[in-house]
């Protein structure tokens, strides 16, 4: 058994690792600890702290002095992470790393290849968004093994129990990509967790005992958490089963790439304006560095309620300002205004995000929401759940009663209150109550960490379940028919109510696979056919049962096999914890295995 369980938070902005014993010692109490993280935060220094700054710096051969970078663990350091990659990369803005999750979830790249930093000049160093989150993840083990497991080798990180968050949005492809960085970091034993759980979780660590005291049965809780890069809502029920309160997820929302680095901009422009205002103008180079100001004095304002205004510096340029600066500063009436009025405006609860055409051609940066206001993402996630025919039964309500908050945009009260206020006007059943986080900048972790107790029978589970039923389309073996396609059968493989990290197996009866050749598998579900178990093929859906999404893939075939072969196959469901279908298609003579995996929590367009 490993030593510890670990929760990392590997977010946009801040990474965090919380733990605890997975066997606690004798007399003492489960207790869940955030780790304090090594890093440079200033040239020639090293200091802890809670979090861990997911930037990058790259330096050029003239960037920083000889050895200002070096670690204990590693004292010949080419580049930095953390608390110092952040203030340098403020001022070298082409050398620096961020957003490096984002760029991991962004499908219109290949996002294995050196494209970080986006805009650096075409001769600078460049690493991947899997690299950069893999460089995250070594920062956190070397700085945990030098600083917990000198001398203990069971004390490693890479062989603890890991319990990885990513958004609940991710897309297969990104949650790959997450779990290949943790396996190049090291990592044996990683498990996906979505963060808006994760925050829940913390919530439940943090009551204690008295979170069956907050909640009640049939009540829904909108976890509502806006990170650096994305925006990510949940629904969470309240239920009664044999007279104990039990909780699980009913709703998981789209995948919306709007967070902090959208409002940093935005204050950007805002400061920009006003340095033109004094006759003061920048160029492309010092915008990108006053970009990343903004979200340093952002995160000042936002972390400490006392500070009326943040200064924020700009390296000159011009031949007037050699080693000098521009000075300018933003103002908490500023911020909040900015962050209040474009990001969180009061809006009917049928105003949906704005679909305003797209420019024709456009820069292959980052894929953000075309509408930056995050209620009207909110009014549309809320919208399609109270349409689905899921919600008009033995769902719940729609209509949050709750909200817990995270993500550290939301330290801001008014923007709290902002969301909460919109939520009163929309519903029927009044405003809904907020329920109090410990630390918005920890949650995730903490949460994490709580996860994995859970899953040892330590702590509450949230439950979740298959919203639908799923199905995979099997061609009929008919004879052709001139102008009539051949009829197609729905197998279900995600019966409804199938819980998270099971399977089944189907092995009644055989069926062929095409390997060699490009190939389409059908993924079909339905809101109404909930008695329907795996294995269970149905001839005549039309009506109950809709398509959803085509995958095009060839799968291998062995040498000698010619293109087409089909091979009899028995087949393997699960539905994973973070909303994946896996179908494992097995053949009956030999060991090959072909697996085919669907995102059963991606919207599909109409």
């Amino acid at each position: 058994m490993p030593k510890y369980i670990i929760g990392i938070d590997l977010g946009t902005t801040h990474c965090a690792l919380a733990y605890t014993e997975s066997v606690p010692q004798e007399g003492t109490e489960r207790s869940i600890r955030i780790f304090p993280v090594p890093q440079v935060v200033g040239p020639g220094e090293v200091s802890a702290g809670a979090l861990l700054p997911s930037f990058i710096f790259l330096p050029g051969p003239h960037d920083v002095p000889q050895g200002s970078i070096a670690l204990p663990w590693k004292p010949e350091a080419d580049f930095a992470v953390g608390e110092f990659a952040r203030r340098r990369g403020a001022e070298l803005p082409n050398r620096l790393v961020s957003s490096a999750k984002s760029w991991l979830s962004h499908t219109g790249i290949d996002r294995t290849a050196p494209v970080l930093p986006w805009d650096s000049p075409p001769d600078s160093r460049k690493i991947s968004p899997v690299e950069a989150s893999a460089l995250f993840l070594q920062h956190l083990r070397d700085g945990w093994n030098h600083a917990m497991a000198d001398g203990d080798p069971d004390a490693v990180l890479e062989i603890q129990d890991i319990y990885l968050t990513v958004p609940a949005s991710f897309d297969a492809v990104a949650r790959e990509l997450t779990v290949k960085a943790a396996r190049s970091a090291g990592f044996e034993n990683v498990t996906l967790l979505e963060e808006p759980q994760a925050a829940f979780y913390a919530w439940i660590e943090f009551m204690g005992d008295a979170w069956r005291k907050e909640v009640r049965v049939g009540e829904s809780i909108l976890v509502c958490d806006v990170g650096g890069g994305t925006t990510d809502f949940s629904l969470i029920q309240v239920t009664d089963e044999d007279g104990e309160l039990t909780l699980r997820r009913i709703a998981v929302g789209d995948h919306v790439l709007l967070g902090g680095d959208n409002m940093d901009l935005a204050l950007a422009y805002l400061l920009q304006a006003k340095l033109a205002s004094r006759g003061t103008r920048l160029d492309a180079w010092q915008f990108r560095g006053l970009w990343q100001n903004c979200r340093v004095a952002k995160e000042r304002l936002l972390a400490d309620s006392s500070i009326e205004a943040e200064p924020v510096v700009v390296l000159g340029r011009s031949s007037s300002l050699i080693g000098g600066t521009v000075r300018t500063e933003l103002t908490r009436t500023e911020l909040e205004s900015t962050l209040l009025d474009g990001f969180f405006p009061s809006v009917a609860r049928t105003d949906y995000p704005e679909d305003r055409p797209r420019v024709g051609m456009r820069e292959m940066g980052l894929p953000y929401e075309r509408d930056p206001a995050v209620t009207r993402h909110l009014a549309r996630f809320l919208g399609r759940q109270s349409e689905s025919v899921a919600f008009q039964s033995d769902a719940g309500s729609v209509q949050p009663s709750a909200v817990l908050f995270n993500g550290g945009v939301m330290k801001a009260d008014p923007i709290r209150s902002r969301v909460l206020e919109v939520l009163g006007r929309w519903q029927t059943t009044g405003t809904p109550r907020e329920l109090a986080s410990a630390n918005l900048d920890l949650a995730v972790a903490r949460g994490a960490a709580y996860y994995g107790l859970a899953r040892t029978g330590r702590g509450i589970r949230i439950r979740g379940g298959a919203a639908r039923s799923y199905y995979i389309g099997v061609e009929s073996s008919l004879p052709v028919v001139p102008g009539i396609p051949t009829p197609i059968k729905a197998l279900c493989v995600v019966p409804f109510g199938m819980e998270e990290g099971t399977g089944a197996e189907i092995r009644e009866r055989d069926f062929g696979l095409v390997v060699g050749e490009p190939a389409v598998f059908q993924l079909l579900a339905s809101s109404t056919r909930r008695q329907d178990r795996s294995g269970e093929i149905v001839e005549d859906w039309h009506g109950e049962i809709d398509p959803v999404a085509a995958m095009d893939t060839e799968l291998l075939s062995i040498e000698g096999e010619e293109g087409g072969t089909i091979v009899p196959i028995w087949l393997q469901s699960r539905f994973t914890e973070i909303g994946t279908l896996e179908l494992w298609c097995v053949a009956r003579d030999g060991d090959r295995r072909w697996k085919l995996e669907f995102n059963l929590r991606e919207r599909q367009e109409d």
